[in-house]
């Protein structure tokens, strides 16, 4: 098994980020860490991929939950998840201090990898499409001392959270 560790994240794509939102904090999940209207460049099904993107980020215990909405119409992984007439549940994601040794055990398991990135930003990151998965995608994310202070960072807001202030924009 090429996967490293347990699955950390759970990832949802959506057409309506703050519509998305309200309904978790409905469910008492908060804060949430938003980053609105974020360049990305990509790798997607091998050819470059230019999107602008909103995401947040909070956590539920030590699950950590990212919604994710792209903001134009440019062919993706997220585009195409949303034309096959789906919303909601994208992804589950495990993370790795070793990307470079997990990837290398994701090519000889044969799993394709639809999208990839994060050179740019010191955070490396592949999504596959692993057979028999019962999620439509695997991110494999490259763990930094960033992506593990992020990590503390929102998982320490989700455990002493009293309600206030349920979205917090992070920037963009």
């Amino acid at each position: 098994m090429p996967l490293p560790g347990s699955i950390r994240q759970i990832g949802y794509v959506v057409t309506d980020l703050d519509r998305a939102l309200a309904g978790w904090v409905e469910l008492g999940v908060g804060p949430w860490f938003v980053i609105r209207s974020m360049p990305q460049r990509v790798f997607y099904r091998g050819e470059p991929c230019e999107i602008t993107l909103s995401l947040a980020l909070s956590n539920s215990g030590d699950m950590q939950l990212e919604v994710i909405q792209q903001q134009d119409e440019t062919p993706s992984i997220f585009t195409e998840f949303l034309a096959a007439g789906r919303e909601g549940f994208h992804q589950f994601a495990y993370w790795t201090e070793d990307f470079g040794a997990t990837m290398q055990a994701v090519e000889e398991s044969g799993w394709p990898v639809v999208w990839s990135g994060g050179e740019d930003v010191g955070t490396r990151f592949a999504y596959v499409e692993p057979p028999n998965s019962p999620a439509t995608i695997i991110e494999i994310m490259e763990l930094t001392e960033t992506t593990k202070g992020m990590a503390t960072f929102v998982r320490d807001a989700a455990g002493s959270w009293d309600g206030s202030d349920p979205i917090r924009n992070l920037g963009g």
